[in-house]
């Protein structure tokens, strides 16, 4: 009778992450292994299905899993992901007495240590149990030593791993609001919208868009921030505008360019899209007509991260901006910094020229702000203004 997921695992007296755990539905084939692996000294659990076999991995003491690839329920590649949203590094040996291509490319996707075709010698599943506990061990001394040195992320390097990182991310998604405040009378004009969540295995935006591109779950990322963003502003005041970050793709889904429901109903007018400079945008297929889409669904473009991306005018003539950010790197240090201070003149009195508003980012010091503003930057954004906080916060000169 297979184990609820809420039952607890027997007591047994092995230490923790030292046992081998083998998972099979016929109890021939698992009363064999589980013999054979005992007899080799290895401290050896036993489960007939994926609910069994996931109390003891919920118990900890498990070191390393050999399972079969075909049983009722949850298959071996379905436990296995179910593993790796337990425990990112637990090495997982996979059998089956029909190999297939396609369940063979799916462990390799989903971080399986070994695929083995049964019958195999038993010496030789002995030797992979051995080497899988030694890698758990060497993987948890690394996260130790990480969480030590305070560089550990819980990123995972494996398919299942990221998945389930992945939708932990999404589950406990937010979005940080960072004042964006006028030169002219010091009063907010409005925010950026930034990407955050409250799990730490995928610890800042660019490895949340590398998770989602490696997944193809981009326009899922995309769609989900655009609720999020939707729902913080009901009941925020309708005078101010809100920043938001579009990947390049995004001006290819239907929901954004008009042609299906859109995201940002209700809301346009209050928006305004920001494509980052650094991306190779002239790529995107019919790209003109998904810009002309966009604004006459109403949409406001930025150019984001200007001075920092590809080189030339090809931005500018694609996406037609209304306004631009002139990225840190042109805006740090400005006040110090002769050819920083004419770069960021040049680029403010031409965008003006062409009735485009700049926003000054990554404006750290007093300094760098009184700058900007005897530039001509319109907007200033950065942490001397305001850090990047739940809705929201109100800026400071």
């Amino acid at each position: 009778m297979a184990v609820a997921k809420e039952a607890a695992a027997p007591e047994v007296a092995v230490p923790a992450g030292t046992a081998v755990l083998v998972v099979d539905d016929e109890p021939g084939l698992l009363a064999a292994l589980v013999t054979a692996l005992r007899a080799s000294g290895l401290e050896t659990l036993a489960a007939s299905n994926a609910d069994e076999a996931l109390v003891w991995v919920e118990s900890g003491l498990v070191g390393a899993v050999v399972t079969d690839i075909a049983m009722p329920g949850q298959d071996g590649i379905q436990l296995l992901r179910a593993i790796r949203q337990r425990d990112l590094d637990l090495p997982v040996v996979l059998m089956t007495g029909a190999p297939e291509l396609e369940t063979a490319i799916a462990a390799v996707e989903y971080g399986a240590l070994r695929y083995m075709t049964k019958p195999f010698e038993t010496r030789a599943l002995i030797e992979q149990v051995r080497t899988a506990l030694r890698w758990y061990r060497l993987a948890r001394t690394k996260r130790e030593a990480m969480t030590w040195l305070g560089t550990q992320t819980g990123e995972a390097s494996d398919r299942a791993g990221l998945e389930a990182s992945f939708e932990r991310t999404l589950a406990s998604m937010w979005m940080a609001y960072q004042p964006i405040l006028r030169s002219g009378d010091r009063s907010l004009y409005g925010y950026e919208a930034l990407l955050r969540s409250e799990d730490r295995s995928l610890p800042h935006p660019g490895a949340i868009l590398d998770a989602a591109t490696r997944l193809h779950r981009l326009p899922e990322l995309a769609h989900a921030i655009h609720r999020r963003v939707v729902s913080d502003l009901e009941g925020a005041d309708p005078d101010w505008t809100i920043f938001v970050n579009l990947h390049p793709d995004d001006l290819r889904d239907p929901a954004i360019i008009g042609t299906d429901a859109h995201p940002f109903e209700g809301v346009v007018q209050r928006l305004v899209l920001e494509v980052t400079e650094r991306a190779a945008i002239d790529s995107i297929p019919d790209l003109r007509n998904c810009i002309t889409r966009l604004r006459n669904h109403g949409h406001r473009i930025a150019i984001d991260d200007l001075g920092a991306g590809y080189a030339g005018l090809s931005s500018f003539l694609l996406l037609q901006p209304d306004v631009v950010k002139l990225d840190m790197s042109l805006t740090r240090g400005v006040d110090t910094d002769d050819v920083r201070r004419k770069l960021v003149r040049s680029m403010t009195g031409l965008c003006h020229e062409i009735g485009l508003e700049v926003v000054a980012e990554g404006v750290e010091t007093a300094a760098e702000r009184d700058t900007l503003v005897e530039l001509g930057c319109d907007l200033l954004q950065g942490f001397a203004l305001g850090r990047p906080e739940r809705p929201f916060t109100v800026g400071h000169w």
